[in-house]
């Protein structure tokens, strides 16, 4: 599934699997909130993912 936009906002993809989004940036890091896994990548935004 796609990321979607609303009104110019990003909206983060969400995904069945993150290992193959953690590496497409060296800079994406993995954390965990609220029992949901997300991806976050402060330089480039674009990369956000969430994951359940």
């Amino acid at each position: 599934m796609s990321g979607l936009q609303i009104k110019g906002l990003k909206i983060m993809k969400v995904v069945n699997s993150l290992k193959t989004l953690k590496s497409r940036d060296r800079n994406c890091k993995m954390v965990k909130r609220k029992g949901r896994v997300y991806i976050i990548n402060k330089t480039n935004p674009r990369f956000k993912a969430r994951q359940g």
